[in-house]
């Protein structure tokens, strides 16, 4: 049988996109983010080159591990399956064309002399309280929800305190704009911007997400929170198969007594439940904190996150760390860059911080 495979590394624009999207699309366990739209909007809009790992049987496809090169100025290359997202990773027919998918980009990151090879993937259910208590302090994990056939079964299957804060937030003059217009962008990215200099972190650029945005195209969704005109909450979610995901969400701190952050989530929730996807991920939360018990209360159950670098072909695991890592140094030094930071003008870091946040690969 193994006579009859053939992996190749490509261009991710020298590939048949659609024959990789149709592999994609019939494949359990593709996210939204394995779309080639992903691909599209990373090298469009921060000039990342994008490869695929590609294994045929007779001529079939059989196996895909979709990446991106990322070359910061300073540092080290990677190539990561996949970037500023929580997974991408190998999709394949068995465990063997799994094996020869990593085998040969590892072939690739040593032909171009790349010092580590990053695959994020999902994976198994946490089903019990000891499986969780088990796990170190910090366990980053997925949370994904499961969705019943239809919106009004998913408001009965809230605890009442849930269904008071979703009608808290409209009794408080909210009102919330499901929109799959690309002008709805600059509305998210005006909260959204504002969210990450609160938070001390570098934002996206606005091209980022507009190219996401025609990538996606209908596939993206975002919903935006209003009081009055004023957009105070905006959240993004992607769509594939029977499943949606909520990469980024945010809303305005001095907003917040008034509960957008319910309104948001229950607007996309119900439109996408309606619509009939099965699963919502609500991303990448560590055990036990805030964000998890935010999405635990929606219904959200904690997954796996298995993240592995290859050295020269061999694995190691890597750190889950939405702070990203780095040297020791820059570590200690990250709540002072933070408390600057959020002392900047709002055009310098939506200037300055996309220069930087292109090369942070969570």
């Amino acid at each position: 049988m193994n006579a009859e495979l053939q992996a190749r590394a490509s261009r991710f624009n020298a590939f048949p996109v659609s024959e990789y999207d149709q592999y994609v699309a019939g494949h359990p366990r593709a996210t939204p983010y394995h779309s080639s739209a992903w691909l599209h909007a990373t090298q469009s809009a921060y000039g990342h080159t994008g490869w695929l790992i590609s294994v045929h049987r007779n001529g079939n496809l059989c196996g895909v591990l979709p990446l991106v090169e990322v070359k910061p100025p300073l540092g080290a290359s990677s190539l990561v399956s996949l970037p500023f997202c929580d997974l991408g990773g190998v999709l394949a027919d068995n465990a063997d064309i799994r094996e020869q998918l990593i085998a040969e980009a590892s072939t690739l990151a040593k032909t171009n002399r790349i010092k580590t090879l990053e695959i994020r993937a999902g994976g198994a259910a946490l089903e019990t309280e000891q499986a969780i208590e088990g796990l170190p302090a910090q366990t980053k994990v997925r949370m994904l929800c499961e969705l019943p056939e239809n919106s009004e079964a998913l408001f009965k299957s809230y605890k009442p305190k849930l269904r008071s804060q979703i009608r808290k937030a409209e009794k408080n003059g909210l009102g919330a704009e499901l929109c799959s217009e690309a002008d709805a962008v600059n509305l998210f990215y005006d909260v959204f911007s504002q969210n990450m200099r609160r938070l001390g972190s570098p934002v996206h650029s606005l091209r980022w997400f507009k190219d996401l945005k025609a990538a996606y195209d209908d596939q993206m969704l975002i919903a935006v929170v209003f009081q009055d005109a004023k957009p105070v909450g905006a959240g993004i979610v992607l769509l594939s198969g029977k499943q949606a995901c909520i990469p980024w969400a945010s809303t305005l701190e001095e907003f917040n007594r008034l509960a957008p952050n319910m309104l948001l989530y229950w607007t996309l929730l119900s439109h996408v439940c309606d619509l009939g996807y099965t699963c919502f991920d609500f991303g990448r939360s560590t055990l036990g904190e805030g964000t998890y018990r935010f999405k635990k209360q929606w219904g959200a159950q904690p997954y796996e996150l298995i993240w592995s670098e290859y050295h020269n072909g061999v694995q190691k695991k890597a750190s889950v760390d939405p702070n990203g890592t780095g040297p020791s140094g820059l570590s200690r030094l990250r709540p002072l860059i933070e408390y600057i930071w959020r002392r900047l003008p709002l055009t310098m870091t939506n200037w300055l911080g996309p220069k930087l946040r292109r090369y942070i690969t969570l």
